[in-house]
C-alpha cells in the first residue's frame, strides 16, 4: 500500500492510501480524495485541528450542515471543505454526517456554477460514499446526474473525484444501469483517453465495474472505448496496460466489442503483450485472444499470422495454471484446420 501521512499534535493522519500495481488486483482502489488541501497555513491548521477534534464531532457536524444552507458561497465552501475532511480522516463520521442531513445540500453544491464550490461538493460526496451504508442514500437522493455533470464540466479534480464517486455508487448493483443511462460512460471513456494518470486509473476502474452490465458495454463500444484501450495497451510506459486489458476482457463478451477490437488493431497489440508483457499481462492477453478466437476462423488466422503461437507455447511452460490452460486451449484453436466452418 502506498501512503503519505502528516503529524499534528503527536498524532499521525493518513493523507491517502491506494493500492499499487504490486497487489493482486489490477486496479487501484478509489479511496478518499487525493486533491490539494487548503492553500494557507492558518486554514491548514484549522483542518488539522478539526481532524483531532473529530472524536466529539456531533455538534460541529450539525453546525457545518447548517452552514451548507448559507446564502454565503464562502461559508458554503468552508463547510463543505470541513465536512470533506471529517469524512476523509474519520470513517465513523461518514455515517454521522449523512444522518445529520448533509447529503442533499452537498448534492446541491455539486450543481453550483462556482467550479470550486462544485469541486468541494463532489469531493465531500466522494468521501461519504466510501461508507457502504451511505451509497444507497446518496444515489436515492439524486446524486448520480449531478456527478455526471461534474464529470463533464468540472475542474480536473472534480472530474476525477466524480468518477471515483460514481464508481463507489456503482458497487450497488442496481445503480449501474442508472449511471449508464445518465450519460456517464462516454465521459468516463473521454477521461480514460485524455485525463491525467489518476483520472485514467479511476476511469478504468469505474468502467470495469459499470461494464458488467450489457447495456453499458454497448455504450462504451459506441463511445469509442476500443481505440482508447488499444492505444493504452500498446504503450508499456503508460502504466495502464493491465487496467486497460481487464476492462477489455469484460467488454469482449459482446460481438460488437470483438469487431471493434479487431478494427482498431487490437490483435497485434495483444500478441505483443503475450510475448513481452508481465506475467499478469500475458495471462489476461491470452484470455482476451481466446475469447475473440473461439467463434471466428478469420480472427484465428489473423492471430496466427501475427506470430502468437511461439509466445503462447512459452506461456504454457512458465505461466500460472490459469495462463497455461488458456494458452493451451488457444494454441489448439490456432492449429485447427482453417477449413473448419464456424460462424465468422
Amino acid at each position: 500500500m502506498g501512503t503519505e501521512s502528516y503529524t499534528y499534535m503527536g498524532r499521525s493522519f493518513n493523507e491517502f492510501s491506494i493500492n499499487d500495481d504490486s497487489t493482486s488486483s489490477a486496479f487501484s482502489d478509489c479511496n478518499s480524495d487525493r486533491s490539494g488541501e487548503f492553500a494557507t497555513t492558518s486554514s491548514t491548521s484549522r483542518r488539522l485541528f478539526l481532524a483531532c477534534a473529530s472524536e466529539n464531532s456531533d455538534d460541529l457536524i450539525r453546525q457545518l450542515v447548517s452552514d451548507l444552507h448559507s446564502d454565503s458561497i464562502e461559508e458554503q465552501k468552508q463547510a463543505a471543505m470541513e465536512i470533506r475532511l471529517l469524512a476523509k480522516n474519520k470513517p465513523e463520521n461518514r455515517i454521522k454526517i449523512a444522518k445529520a442531513g448533509a447529503i442533499k445540500p452537498l448534492i446541491s453544491l455539486v450543481t453550483s456554477q462556482d467550479l470550486q464550490l462544485q469541486e468541494y461538493g463532489v469531493t465531500a460526496i466522494l468521501n461519504l460514499s466510501l461508507c457502504d451504508e451511505n451509497k444507497e442514500l446518496i444515489a436515492s437522493s439524486g446524486a448520480i446526474k449531478p456527478l455526471v455533470r461534474a464529470l463533464n464540466s468540472g475542474t480536473s479534480t472534480a472530474k476525477e473525484n466524480a468518477a471515483c464517486a460514481l464508481l463507489r455508487l456503482s458497487q450497488v448493483e442496481e445503480n449501474k444501469a442508472a449511471i449508464g443511462r445518465s450519460g456517464a460512460i462516454p465521459l468516463l471513456v473521454n477521461l480514460l483517453g485524455s485525463g491525467g494518470i489518476r483520472g485514467k486509473k479511476d476511469a478504468s476502474t469505474a468502467l470495469y465495474t459499470l461494464c458488467s452490465v450489457k447495456e453499458n458495454k454497448m455504450r462504451a463500444v459506441k463511445a469509442g472505448i476500443m481505440k482508447v484501450l488499444v492505444e493504452l495497451m500498446a504503450d508499456f510506459e503508460s502504466n495502464m496496460v493491465d487496467k486497460s486489458a481487464y476492462v477489455l476482457s469484460v467488454l469482449v463478451s459482446v460481438p460488437e466489442a470483438k469487431v471493434a477490437l479487431v478494427e482498431e488493431g487490437g490483435v497485434p497489440v495483444l500478441v505483443e503483450i503475450v510475448e513481452v508483457g508481465s506475467q499478469r499481462q500475458k495471462e489476461i492477453a491470452a484470455v482476451i485472444l481466446l475469447q475473440i478466437c473461439e467463434d471466428s476462423v478469420a480472427v484465428r488466422s489473423m492471430v496466427a499470422r501475427e506470430g502468437a503461437i511461439p509466445p503462447l507455447v512459452a506461456l504454457t511452460q512458465s505461466g500460472t495454471n490459469r495462463a497455461k490452460q488458456k494458452a493451451e486451449k488457444l494454441i489448439e484453436l490456432l492449429r485447427q484446420p482453417r477449413s473448419t466452418r464456424i460462424s465468422e
